[in-house]
């Protein structure tokens, strides 16, 4: 899988893929993420690709021409599956969105910025926008971050236990049930002896009845029709 983001602050995506799985999945060949500096299409020599909004009010505008330019350049590579837009008012990001986009071979992910960028873009180029929460950050890119990594470790491979990402939470609209490690007795606090019993079915049956009661608990909204 390919991912390509642009943005005016690529400093801020230096880390996240450096390191744990998605550094692992970078090695194994399995995915490759490129951070574009959106002022590559500045559409002047002072690297400008910001300006005032049409009809007043505070914060700049991201223009449209250096991001057509920016999408046109790229997807003369290989055409994008999809042209994902990071914005508050876009789809809530879920596992379901996630397990969809690590199914595909190419994305691009437009990090917003000041007050986001021209509608004509969204309107012209971005097939899918996503929100991570309903709250407002300083830019898209660590949003973007988020969902690339809910993305990559989907990829077949990348995880060293296949069925691991297959247990998460909201995999199949349930939380995950609570999980446990040595010591078998913590300061007096015992790992439930079902766990030690060895009994795969009664294992996997009990860990479902606590995922289960946790959903129930936690956010019930996930088990409503």
């Amino acid at each position: 899988m390919k991912i390509d983001i642009l943005t005016v602050l690529p400093e801020l995506l230096e880390s996240p893929f450096q390191h744990s799985i998605l550094k692992r999945a970078k090695d194994k060949g399995l995915l490759e993420v490129r951070v574009h500096h959106l002022r590559q299409w500045a559409v002047n020599e002072y690297g400008q690709v910001d300006d005032y909004q049409y009809g007043g009010g505070a914060g700049m505008v991201m223009m449209p021409e250096p991001l057509a330019n920016a999408i046109e350049a790229l997807s003369k590579e290989a055409p994008y599956d999809e042209v994902i837009y990071m914005t508050p008012d876009g789809a809530r990001l879920n596992q379901r969105i996630s397990n969809q986009l690590s199914l595909k071979e190419n994305l691009l992910i437009i990090c917003g910025h000041y007050k986001g960028i021209d509608q004509r873009i969204r309107d012209q180029y971005v097939t899918k926008e996503i929100s991570i929460g309903d709250y407002v950050l300083s830019g898209g890119e660590l949003a973007a971050a988020v969902l690339v990594d809910s993305i990559g470790r989907l990829i077949p491979g990348v995880l060293n236990d296949e069925t691991s990402a297959l247990f998460d939470s909201f995999q199949d609209d349930l939380l995950a049930p609570p999980v446990y490690t040595r010591p078998a007795d913590f300061r007096g606090a015992k790992v439930p002896e079902i766990l030690l019993s060895g009994d795969p079915k009664k294992i996997d049956d009990w860990r479902h009845e606590q995922s289960v009661q946790r959903t129930q608990e936690r956010r019930p909204d996930l088990l409503q029709p």
